[in-house]
């Protein structure tokens, strides 16, 4: 799962979403979507636009979080 940081870097840098939004060139909406991780796929040239605007780097705003494979049991392929 990938989780979305782009609040806390906001808030490090002391930026507004909306001034993030204008200086990057996407719509507020867009970015809010991001922010919130309602977004299925980021632009590798939105991603740039906004590590370049909060001088960071992606893995700063992006976040793997490994998930537990969630399958019911015996469907493993093994006896128990």
């Amino acid at each position: 799962m990938i989780i979305i940081r782009l609040d806390r870097i906001l808030a490090d840098r002391k930026m507004r979403l909306n001034d993030l939004a204008r200086e990057v060139g996407i719509s507020n909406v867009n970015l809010s979507y991001l922010k919130t991780g309602k977004v299925r796929a980021v632009r590798f040239s939105t991603l740039d636009a906004i590590c370049r605007t909060l001088h960071c780097q992606p893995g700063d705003i992006l976040e793997y979080v490994d998930e537990p494979c969630e399958t019911p049991e015996n469907e493993s392929g093994y006896d128990t």
